[in-house]
């Protein structure tokens, strides 16, 4: 037996842990694959429909506001319905925006409204970790929700595919793909996932009650800026890289979109590795070198270096960097966080993180529209990842001591 199929003893579960850590993984992956569908041809809507590199940005980071807020909501009836209810729920109300985007949108405004309603697949975050830390005694937690948190590959399977697919069948092409996909994934789910026997009880008391109890915790906000910052990082470069590289490198939309897929990858691979680590020694440490090695990243992203080799060292860099700082967290979330308030929590870090996406693209069109370039902006990167990494090593590592 591996040791991601061994899960809380005594459960008595005819479902095994490793069997249903992957199909929430996919489901994941799924709602993610949908969530990025805009950005892969952000530049073309920028064409076609004579937008300015800011409204640009702002079509490709919507679809982060919902993927972000709607994780609280979400995060709260996951620790009352359960994951069995709200993977199903969550996938089909997906196709809807996916659709719309795909047949109607043909407008900035039909874009943002669209773009919008699909941040619903990215609340699928907020389902899968209160099920997964479920499934795993706390000494393998870590690696557990890092091997979930790959399901964050969605934004590399929509950056290889979505713009191939377009290509061939038309701009509605990869948002029919994606609605059956989700529709297949809402009906297995619903057939054969099953939440963990170690469940905590449904919480109880209003979602609005909840919410605020959980907002209360000093250790929810704590939480909150480190991921802001760990998977803010990772959204932001994850939806605005592909424009980035067409007009700092005048590089083609495919290759683009390409060289974004290969800094996702990267990210994904080693969002379990930093669960591992957090298993074998302790988040906090963990969470301050990624910290350090992002902002070293940026700062040589700052100089505006030759993109071979130099320039791709430095965002792969911040790939690895933010992949694993994206994994320590949540280790660090299932060590803190109440059990039975785990998906509560999870709802406002995510929250937190995908907030933390959404502001970089704007901030990058905004720079580069004012002064041709982007160094301010990694600049501003490499400053917030510097000071996170101090704010984990004192104030969030005096807070682990006493858990």
């Amino acid at each position: 037996m591996s040791e991601l199929d061994a899960g809380p003893t005594g459960t008595g579960s005819t479902r095994s842990p490793g069997s249903m850590l992957a199909l929430a993984t996919i489901g994941f992956l799924v709602n993610f694959w949908a969530w990025n569908l805009i950005s892969p041809l952000g530049s073309s809507y920028g064409e076609d429909l004579d937008l300015t590199p800011f409204q640009v940005s702002v079509i490709v980071a919507v679809p982060v506001i919902v993927g972000s807020l709607g994780r609280i909501p979400v995060g709260a009836l996951t620790d009352r319905f359960g994951a069995r209810v709200m993977f199903p729920a969550v996938s089909l109300v997906t196709i809807v925006p996916t659709l719309f985007v795909g047949f109607v949108a043909n407008s900035f405004v039909l874009l943002v409204i669209g773009g919008f309603l699909l941040g619903i697949g990215g609340t699928a975050f907020a389902v899968g970790i209160p099920f997964v830390n479920a499934w795993y005694p706390p000494a393998r937690r870590g690696l557990a929700l890092g091997v979930f948190g790959m399901g964050t590959a969605g934004t590399a399977v929509a950056a290889f595919t979505t713009v191939a697919i377009a290509d061939r069948f038309g701009r509605a092409g990869p948002f029919v793909l994606v609605a059956v996909v989700l529709a297949v994934y809402a009906a297995v789910a619903w057939v054969v996932l099953r939440d963990s026997p170690a469940r905590p009880p449904a919480a109880t008391g209003s979602m609005l009650s909840r919410t605020w109890r959980t907002l209360r915790m000093p250790v929810t906000l704590q939480l909150s800026l480190i991921y802001a910052l760990a998977f803010g990082g990772f959204v932001a470069f994850s939806v605005y890289l592909p424009t980035y590289l067409i007009n700092d490198f005048d590089l083609t939309r495919s290759d683009a979109s390409f060289r974004t897929a290969g800094f996702i990858v990267l990210a994904v691979v080693a969002r379990p590795v930093g669960g591992w680590l957090s298993d074998r020694f302790h988040p906090v440490p963990v969470l301050v070198w990624c910290f350090v090695v992002a902002g070293v990243g940026a700062t040589l992203a700052a100089l505006r270096l030759d993109l071979v080799p130099v320039g791709t060292v430095a965002f792969l860099a911040m790939a690895a960097a933010l992949g694993a700082a994206s994994g320590a967290c949540f280790a660090l979330v299932a060590k803190l966080a109440p059990p039975d308030a785990v998906g509560s929590v999870t709802g406002i870090v995510g929250a937190a993180g995908g907030l933390g996406g959404f502001f970089p693209p704007l901030v990058m069109g905004a720079v580069y529209g004012a002064t041709g370039a982007y160094t301010i902006g990694f600049v501003l990167l490499a400053l917030s990842a510097l000071g996170v990494a101090a704010f984990t090593w004192w104030p969030v590592r005096r807070v682990a001591r006493t858990a």
